[in-house]
């Protein structure tokens, strides 16, 4: 029962919260067409005051104009209210006015006695300078900052948004705050262009009480003396002061509450209210206190000057000022001991050492010299951030893993353009750019050449020449490949990514590709670790394929393979271990392999052996399971003119070998010629046709 009641409590509130506006709309509504006793309408205008000071209040005290972001909403709905309000009132007061001045109720009767002393001529020049006031002055300054703020506001949008992206991608925050900050730069653009608009809502009340306070004393005036019989002076009287106090006590509210608007709008986000702010700032400096109270005093000094007013504010002013100077003294004596407590605790507390005091290193991080830092900060228009950012997803669709974050720091210790890159705190790569200038590439056959400083390409080593802007267009027509200073850099790091991808996949990144998997595929992966093999092993698997430049984004392939293949190990009474999973994973990888080298090729023109020299090699693996020096240098030596011929034709440099060769001779050759690629014949896939186009060992 306890629990029906607690569910029917919660939907209640929900069912309030939803219906709380359009009912709030009606009853406007409803205002405007049927007519209120005067007693109803005292509790509405009460009600109207108390809104406009509740809304001022909660201006006052917001740290930023997004804590009151339902603000121009508002405005609309207490402007509505005064309108509607205006109208009821007019209509008791032409309806009820000839039967005394407290016919339109009790608030209307204290607004245009009280407060002006029933002098209707007082009380009219009263109205019209607050109208003026709200009018000119605080609406139009206060809609002035709005529209400002939201072409500024509009204008820094993209620049906020850079800086969002440049902190998720160097690691500062992450994926959830970087939303949750896109919406509050989004939120603040939406705010500032709603206040711009809701602000002519109070330019057009103020319009609007002015030409109801018209019609109202120019109805009052027929109704009086044409339907009533009273004389023409009493019925200006009568109605003239019943239209100044409706007058005033719609005013008023507005005046609030475009003070209100003015100090949302006007103030800047800090961690203080306004409050805060302005006694935190105007009263901060004893010496302008001292001032202004020197000032005064002179000014009270004078003959004929009201002496007590100006002498008594200069001493009040004087006292505060020396009150906020001992204080500032205090804190600044407090500061001076407080490095020198500090110091003495760490020199006892020094002596332990603990967890704290460990750094972990970067697994992969850029340095750069201090003229380079202009392309990896935001705010000095660098896009070298944005550019890591999108060769990380690019890299995470080529290779199959997300890399980690390069995270990016300055280093006076590296010459102004040179800059560095980092595997786990190594040096893996360096190089030089010129942020003013850009690398013009020789791709090789340049008849033309341009003028400019010679430098290499630092990812490929090509030969290349750093250019002025001018000369740009005239070596890309030469056949150059011009690029800027931050794609120099990117496409350096993005290549060493790919050399070193088996160092940059862990454990962490081999546990998330099978979470990956797992969402997809629950079953494939389901008791795949550490039941059939460890996460060790697959691992391993993994970084063997990486080493030679495999992609590894047919994880499902890869499982299920290995998932087929270790039951048959086990069952043989062997262990699984990726030397004997890996060539088993790149044969059901085959068609991957074919493709990366020979896309869309049915005939493979690759390297092969002859067959002496291939049995020589078998032997030698089998044995001692190295080549001999002087094999090791004629296989190296040949090889490398194969792959000159291969290039030559225009064909890849792909070797094809028996199986039980192709580990050991990927391995050696892998350490000097890179580029190239040796594959096993039972990688191919028997749709494809060979066709041996170079031999080591001999002619073909």
């Amino acid at each position: 029962m306890n629990s029906i009641l607690t569910l029917l409590r919660g939907q209640g509130a929900a069912y309030s919260k939803l219906l709380a506006g359009p009912i709030l709309i009606v009853l406007i509504l409803g205002m405007m067409i049927l007519p209120l006793p005067p007693f109803v309408l005292d509790l509405m205008f009460t009600f109207n005051i108390s809104l406009s000071i509740m809304i001022l209040l909660v201006a006052m005290f917001t740290r930023k104009p997004l804590d009151f972001a339902a603000f121009p909403s508002v405005l609309l709905f207490a402007t509505l209210l005064r309108l509607s309000l205006n109208v009821a009132s007019t209509r008791v007061v032409l309806m009820n006015g000839h039967e005394g001045p407290d016919a339109a109720g009790k608030v209307i009767e204290a607004f245009g006695h009280f407060l002006v002393g029933g002098n209707f001529a007082v009380g009219l020049i009263v109205f019209i300078i607050l109208v003026i006031i709200n009018f000119i002055v605080i609406t139009k300054g206060a809609g002035r900052i709005a529209e400002v703020g939201a072409r500024f506001t509009l204008d820094a949008m993209p620049g906020k948004q850079m800086a969002i992206d440049a902190d998720l991608n160097a690691g500062l925050i992450g994926e959830a705050e970087a939303r949750k900050r896109r919406e509050e730069v989004a939120q603040e653009a939406e705010f500032y262009g709603s206040m711009d608009g809701a602000s002519k809502f109070v330019r057009g009340d103020a319009v609007a009480g002015l030409l109801i306070m018209v019609i109202n004393v120019i109805g009052g005036l027929i109704v009086g003396v044409g339907q009533h019989g009273m004389g023409f002076g009493e019925a200006a009287h009568v109605y003239t002061l019943l239209t100044i106090g409706d007058g005033l006590v719609a005013q008023v509210p507005a005046l609030v509450i475009s003070t209100a608007a003015g100090v949302v709008v006007s103030r800047v986000a800090t961690d203080q209210d306004i409050g805060q702010q302005v006694m935190g700032q105007l009263f901060s400096n004893p010496h302008v206190l001292f001032l202004t109270a020197g000032v005064l005093g002179l000014m009270g000094l004078i003959p004929n000057m009201p002496h007590v007013a100006f002498l008594s504010l200069a001493a009040i002013l004087g006292a505060t000022g020396w009150a906020i100077y001992k204080r500032q003294q205090r804190e600044m004596e407090e500061q001076a001991r407080m490095p020198l407590e500090q110091e003495t605790a760490a020199a006892t507390t020094a002596v332990e050492a603990s967890w704290d005091d460990v750094s972990l290193v970067d697994l992969l991080s850029l340095e750069v010299g201090y003229r380079l830092i202009p392309l990896v900060d935001h705010t000095q228009g660098g896009e070298l951030l944005q550019r890591i950012r999108s060769l990380r997803k690019k890299y995470a669709q080529d290779v199959g893993f997300l890399p980690p974050v390069v995270h990016i720091r300055d280093n006076l210790e590296l010459r102004p353009g040179d800059y560095r890159i980092l595997l786990s705190g190594v040096e893996i790569g360096k190089g030089s750019a010129e942020p003013d200038f850009w690398l013009a590439i020789d791709p090789g056959g340049i008849d033309q050449a341009v003028q400019g400083v010679p430098t290499q390409d630092p990812a490929f080593g090509l030969p290349a020449l750093w250019i002025e802007n001018g000369v740009r267009e005239k070596a890309q027509a030469a056949g150059y490949t011009v690029v800027d200073a931050g794609t120099v850099i990117a496409t350096h790091i993005n290549h060493l990514m790919h050399q070193h991808a088996a160092e940059l996949l862990g454990r962490q990144e081999v546990q998330q590709l099978l979470d990956r998997i797992g969402r997809e595929a629950p079953k494939l992966v389901e008791d795949f670790v550490p039941k059939t093999v460890s996460l060790s092993t697959l691992q391993k698997v993994l970084q063997g394929l990486l080493a030679e430049e495999v992609p590894i984004r047919d994880m499902r392939s890869i499982i299920e393979t290995i998932a087929e293949y270790v039951p048959r190990i086990v069952a043989q009474g062997g262990t699984p271990d990726a030397t004997d999973l890996l060539p088993q994973v790149r044969r059901s990888l085959g068609r991957a392999l074919v493709q990366q080298w020979f896309e869309g090729k049915n005939e493979l023109r690759v390297i092969g052996l002859e067959p002496r020299l291939e049995r020589v090699l078998g032997q030698a693996i089998s044995t001692s399971g190295a080549l001999e020096p002087g094999l090791a240098e004629t296989v190296l030596r040949e090889t490398q003119a194969a792959v000159e011929q291969q290039e030559a034709n225009g064909d890849p440099p792909v070797l094809l070998v028996p199986t039980p060769l192709r580990t050991a001779l990927a391995q050696f050759l892998r350490m000097h010629i890179p580029h190239m690629a040796v594959l096993a014949n039972s990688e191919i896939p028997s749709d494809h046709i060979i066709r041996v186009t170079a031999v080591i060992g001999g002619q073909a």
